[in-house]
């Protein structure tokens, strides 16, 4: 069997293979990602020279919004014919790794390349972080076919080219690694953090040759936020984790009503937020592209009003361009969105509150946090990518605050992680079923979680999922042959074999099971 359970379970079996293959997948992930945002920064820097020549040239206007409209058939276009390209990229490299539905890697790095320089030269509100994330795990799924003897070892390399892809896109290794580790796995391996790591590390290296060791965000934080002032913190934190639900449950409606509208099809939708770009290319330029501009302009003589403008032009831009299914991430439009919400209160907190101005961009960069927290679910990878992204350790204690206020306060309002419920809406959009028994089999593997209904249970208690058999258990350093009275313990790590066409549903069940 290919997916041989000793590579599962041995912590030396295949582990040093693996981590060279990881530094290989970094090190061209890298090369790729890094291509990749020096080509989407020309492609911005098009964009705004562009609307620039023809805000001064009024009568070549009709020039402007046809080729507009041609770049969103061509997109459109694109994206039909490899639907793995759509959106940010996170959601199907998540359906792959948890065998949802496969790709041609391939097909997919050059066909996201393209699209996604084409979204952001017509100024389209998308960042370059999804995809660097997809390419660089793409890339590592084409090596990893290679070199990789099981199924697991390819996942892990896949997940190990996702955070080369974000180390190289943002200039943060250790945020790449959590990424993959909160948001790809959702569980703590060696295994992968040694993989993912070596990974990152390596592309971070790559990037640091093309584009410096200067941070992404030049904040110049002269003071620490004062004790006395931390309640609100929480305040801000709870208001982000309320404005980070509406943005979940305003983007997936603004999807279902993409797919609702009947003029809209899949060859064509892509050009209403083309079309929408040349207005506010020719209007309010400020918010096309990433937004990467806005956050370096922030201060505090912006004005609560120009402000309020910004983030609602902003928010209905990225909402229009990314629910039309546009090649781009979220990543640095929600991060923007967060900083002028922050920078708002920021506002409010120094005319009305007394606080000193000299904390402005404190409010900017925790504001930053939790919004990611309130909309990706992954607080830890937001916090420390923040960190990395700023190039500050001095404020952990502060952006942990607002980042845990803001989950909690998502939580509350019962919205789910952006990218669980992007991967739902694929998942039922590829129509997928549960499919005959097949004679491959894999290993899937999760990990028994606090409070969990699986925790302190015999294995015989366990109402397992139909075509599938827990055939080890690993508890520490110990591995326990299972039997039906087995009693399972939270932090134990369960192998289960199942048949490849089974997978997702297997997972999928014991997810459910292992919740708490």
């Amino acid at each position: 069997m290919k997916n041989n359970l000793n590579s599962m379970t041995s912590h030396d079996y295949r582990k040093i293979p693996l981590v060279l293959a990881s530094l290989a997948v970094g090190l061209v992930a890298g090369a790729v990602v890094v291509l990749y945002r020096i080509v989407l920064g020309m492609a911005e820097e098009f964009a705004f020279a562009m609307y620039g020549f023809f805000k001064t040239h009024m009568g070549w206007i009709p020039l402007l919004f046809g080729g507009l409209v041609l770049l969103g058939f061509i997109v459109s276009h694109l994206v039909a014919k490899n639907r793995m390209i759509s959106g940010s990229g996170i959601p199907q490299l998540k359906g792959i790794i948890l065998g949802y539905f496969q790709q041609r890697w391939l097909h997919t790095v050059v066909m996201k390349f393209i699209g996604g320089t084409l979204a952001i030269a017509g100024g389209l509100s998308l960042g370059r972080e999804g995809p660097s994330i997809q390419l660089g795990a793409s890339v590592a799924e084409g090596l990893g076919n290679k070199v990789g003897r099981s199924r697991m070892e390819r996942k892990i390399l896949m997940a190990s080219g996702a955070s080369a892809g974000l180390a190289a896109a943002f200039n943060a290794p250790l945020a790449g690694v959590l990424f993959a580790l909160e948001e790809i796995f959702k569980y703590f391996s060696p295994l992968i953090l040694l993989s993912t790591m070596a990974a990152a590390v390596v592309a971070e290296f790559v990037s640091k040759q093309v584009f410096g060791f200067e941070p992404v965000f030049h904040f110049a934080l002269t003071k620490t936020m004062p004790l006395e002032n931390y309640w609100m913190l929480v305040v801000m934190g709870g208001l982000l984790g309320l404005l980070g639900a509406f943005y979940n449950r305003t983007l997936l409606q603004v999807q279902s009503l993409y797919k609702k509208n009947g003029f809209l099809t899949e060859r064509n939708r892509i050009v209403l937020p083309f079309l929408l770009a040349g207005v506010l290319g020719l209007a309010f330029p400020i918010v096309l592209g990433g937004g990467h501009r806005i956050v370096e302009q922030l201060n505090l003589e912006n004005g609560l009003g120009l402000l309020l403008l910004i983030f609602t032009v902003k928010f209905g831009f990225s909402m229009v361009s990314f629910g039309s299914g546009a090649p781009g991430g979220i990543f640095l439009p929600l991060l923007v969105l967060g900083s002028v919400q922050g920078a708002m209160f920021a506002t409010v907190a120094i005319r009305y509150l007394g606080v000193d101005p000299a904390l402005f961009h404190n409010f900017v960069i925790f504001a930053m946090g939790g919004y990611f927290a309130a909309i990706v679910r992954a607080p830890i990878t937001g916090i420390v990518l923040i960190l990395e992204m700023t190039g500050s350790l001095h404020h952990l204690l502060a952006l942990s605050i607002v980042s845990m206020t803001a989950y909690i306060a998502a939580d509350l309002m019962k919205s789910l992680p952006i990218y669980d419920s992007l991967l739902d809406r694929l998942v039922s959009d590829h129509h997928i079923q549960e499919e005959e028994e097949h004679s491959h089999k894999v290993i899937v593997e999760i990990v028994v979680q606090h409070g969990s209904s699986m925790e302190d249970k015999a294995v015989s208690a366990i109402p397992w999922p139909k075509k599938c058999l827990l055939v080890s258990v690993k508890r520490g350093e110990k591995e326990i042959l299972p039997r039906g009275n087995t009693v399972l313990k939270a932090g134990d790590y369960l192998f289960v074999l199942t048949d490849i066409n089974s997978e997702w549903l297997t997972r999928k069940t014991l997810e459910e099971l292992n919740a708490y």
